[in-house]
């Protein structure tokens, strides 16, 4: 009988000889371990998103379409060969006529047509699946109504474009992170332009070293600029491998390809770290209540039990060094122990753990003798105080009371208005 491990294997291989809708079908599988079993997500995760280039003929060919000019109008030099090719895009490096280097990326020509067929495929087997009782929970049809958003997203570049200026507008101030500039005159549905980046990969500890970087400064910038986009401002880069993130001259992140990118309102951004505050305190009972209160797991469950399994998932880590707690496989066991539950899918929480972990993998492959949340405590105390402490909920009161004591002469006067209307049928 073939073990999990071998057919997590076969089933990544089978998926890459399927094509580009299964690979990335596969990688938002690979996050699901409760769903899939552990061994299987770890094999799926080294999928590599990686296709044969398309013809540099089709690729002028859309950029020419798409912007309505001949290539020699918007390009002084067009690299004829693509320095990356994936399953949706590929990528040229090109000089602008005012001597500007830039990388222009292309969608592949016919995939949209592709992935609609693969995605109407995806969704019959949601149906049949969801048929089945033991499965509801795991919503598979909200599974694939995620994973056709985000297709959808990156398959219009403008949207990715617009992404890119969103993180570049609120990292704009910070300090060991440079996001690249958007050429907007030059982007459009298939056909996006931004800013070259020259750098290193992150993962290239021997060139990173060789170019005077700090490997322990460099992990610390990754995870401070993580939890100012995911914390802060609620949207992040949710990419994160070490593919998409460089390291410039000066020691900066700089990250690339903003196709996946995910969203955290305020409330779900307190509860997560409450969740977290809980677990390192021991108190498991509060991390119980809050997932009740939350609504995320059915209310004739016991809190109680599931407390108790909670306590089972913290006790193990209570006391032992900072450097060896790993918050990311944290909510990972977390997301696992919520299945005897039946809590059902939370798609914004699955994307904020996937990234988590891949930030820890980064940053442990960087500087594995200090656990990067520790490096960022400082940042992450400011935070709490800022958004959980008694100032902030002082701030927030005054803020609700401002808005009521705004509204209230046009409330009073359409109160006004109702009671004439009364009086007048009367």
């Amino acid at each position: 009988m073939r073990s999990s491990r071998s057919r997590g294997q076969y089933l990544a291989k089978s998926l890459e000889r399927l094509g580009p809708s299964f690979v990335k079908f596969g990688q938002a599988l690979s996050v699901r371990a409760d769903i899939i079993g552990e061994n299987i997500a770890n094999a799926l995760s080294s999928l590599q998103d990686r296709m044969p280039p398309f013809s540099t003929k089709r690729a002028i060919a859309t950029i020419e379409k798409e912007l309505e000019k001949p290539l020699e109008h918007i390009f002084k030099e067009f690299n004829s060969q693509p320095v990356a090719a994936a399953s949706i895009a590929q990528v040229h490096k090109a000089v602008l006529k005012d001597g500007t280097v830039v990388a222009v990326k292309i969608i592949r020509p016919g995939i949209e047509r592709k992935f609609k067929h693969d995605v109407a495929l995806f969704y019959f087997v949601a149906k049949i699946v969801s048929w089945i009782p033991s499965c509801k929970r795991l919503r598979p049809i909200a599974v694939v109504d995620v994973f056709a958003g985000t297709v959808k997203k990156e398959l219009d570049l403008r949207l990715e474009a617009a992404s890119a200026s969103q993180i570049r507008e609120n990292c704009k101030n910070d300090e060991g992170i440079y996001i690249p500039k958007i050429f907007w005159e030059y982007t459009s549905l298939h056909v996006m332009v931004m800013e070259w980046v020259e750098g290193v990969t992150i993962n290239d500890k021997e060139s990173l070293v060789k170019a005077g970087h700090d490997l322990k400064t460099i992990s610390e910038r990754l995870a401070i600029a993580f939890l100012n986009q995911a914390y802060r401002d609620g949207f992040f880069h949710a990419d994160i491998h070490p593919g998409n993130l460089f390291v410039d001259k000066e020691g900066r992140i700089v990250p690339v390809d903003f196709g996946i990118m995910g969203r955290l309102d305020k409330s779900t951004r307190i509860y997560v770290a409450e969740i977290l505050r809980g677990f390192l305190t021991a108190d498991y009972m509060y991390v119980a209540q809050l997932h009740f209160d939350a609504g995320y797991v059915p209310s004739d469950k016991s809190v109680y039990d599931f407390a108790l399994a909670c306590r089972a998932i913290g006790e193990p880590i209570i006391g032992l060094p900072a450097n060896q707690v790993s918050i990311g496989k944290l909510l990972a066991m977390l997301f696992k122990v919520t299945e005897d539950f039946e809590m059902q899918t939370q798609p914004q929480l699955l994307l904020l753990q996937k990234t988590m972990v891949l930030i820890e993998g980064v940053g442990m492959q960087l500087y594995p003798h200090v656990n990067m949340w520790q490096m960022a405590e400082g940042w992450i105390d400011s935070w709490v105080k800022d958004n959980m402490g008694f100032e902030a909920h002082a701030k927030e009161a005054l803020r609700d009371l401002y808005f009521v004591l705004k509204n209230l002469p046009r409330r009073l006067k359409e109160i006004d208005v109702l009671i004439e209307k009364m009086a007048e049928k009367k």
